[in-house]
């Protein structure tokens, strides 16, 4: 039998995350259950403690971006601890051509590397602190369970769909990813729904008079967990937000439901794989301060060229209906024929 809907919360216009879902999360996160995962058994990187200043920095918000490694960047990086919110794009292991990256791993070694910048990702974070991780398919299950095991909560399990997927025979074709939000504290994190609000369903679709006569947020939502819509697909070549020699490269609004939602102005965004730098584009767009970790010099120099001299291009992308089917005429309705 399903859960039923959970009203025993104090904020007006909506439900709250089914109480049994909420209680198993943190359940596992407070275990002291030992898990055991693939890749345990790898040697970790052991960081050696020191690394060269930012290549490239900016004030008014202070924006920083590190040339190196993210494990060892994150284990010394003067703000440790202080990080309000970290979004992750890292390698797939896909033998994607990376400036310099090794991306064909083997699968024990890709799996060590994975819990290691995982680790380093959540010792930056304040108490405060969330973590978001973009992961395919493959890996998506190794990083819930490690991340639960370091002790943080879920508090979505969201997935990005495209409709723009590569063509194959062998099986279905992939047309998303996931995106996986976690908290240290769940009870203590920010979370800013108000920013992030779309045009509901009932009101773009069905023109529900009940959505209109809420006391506030009329005819507004939360977005879904599964995300679509205007500009939250995939950055082809003709986007003009496509920057040429970067793979994988997220759409603007992606991140910016991203950062509005877990962070506040003046609060700091760490990215351990910037790749085209679509993070601190953002987030010096939204007036957070931000730091970006990137392996390639050559990458990161491109990535600075955008942060700071081209800027967000799709700002104000938020509040938009994102519907599927287009509305529902006014007429009386008829029934089907045979």
């Amino acid at each position: 039998m399903a859960e039923q809907k959970n009203t025993l919360f104090d904020r007006p216009g909506g439900y709250a995350m089914p109480s049994g879902a909420a209680a198993a999360h943190r359940e596992v996160a407070n275990s002291s259950r030992t898990i055991v995962l693939p890749g345990d058994a790898e040697e970790s990187h052991v960081p050696s403690g020191e690394i060269d200043p930012p290549r490239f920095s900016a004030n008014d918000p202070d924006t920083r971006v590190y040339v190196g490694d993210c494990r060892e960047v994150l284990a010394a990086m003067p703000d440790r601890g202080q990080v309000d919110l970290v979004f992750a794009d890292p390698p797939f292991n896909w033998d994607v051509p990376y400036d310099g990256w090794k991306d064909n791993m083997s699968r024990a070694q890709y799996e060590r590397f994975t819990y290691d910048w995982l680790d380093g990702c959540i010792d930056v974070l304040s108490p405060t602190g969330s973590l978001w991780v973009n992961i395919p398919d493959d890996t998506a299950a190794e990083v819930v369970m490690h991340l639960k095991r370091r002790g943080l909560t879920m508090i979505n399990w969201c997935i990005w769909h495209f409709r723009f997927g590569q063509c194959r025979h062998s099986s279905f074709i992939m047309s998303k990813v996931h995106v996986l939000y976690f908290a240290k504290d769940p009870d203590a994190r920010t979370w800013n729904p108000d920013e992030i609000l779309e045009q509901s369903d009932r009101a773009s679709i069905y023109n529900d008079a009940r959505t209109m006569a809420k006391d506030t947020n009329k005819g507004m939502r939360v977005p879904m967990d599964v995300w679509y819509g205007p500009y939250l697909g995939r950055i082809q070549g003709n986007n003009k937000e496509r920057r040429h020699g970067h793979h994988n490269q997220i759409p603007e609004a992606y991140l910016e439901r991203v950062i509005r939602s877990c962070s506040n102005p003046g609060d700091l965004v760490v990215d351990p794989f910037l790749g085209s730098g679509t993070t601190s584009t953002v987030a010096r767009a939204l007036d957070r301060r931000s730091i970006g970790i990137e392996f390639s010099e050559t990458n990161a120099t491109s990535a600075w060229e955008r942060i700071s001299e081209i800027g967000m291009v799709r700002s104000g992308t938020t509040g938009s209906s994102s519907a599927i089917h287009a509305a529902r005429g006014s007429g009386k309705r008829t029934k089907a024929t045979t």
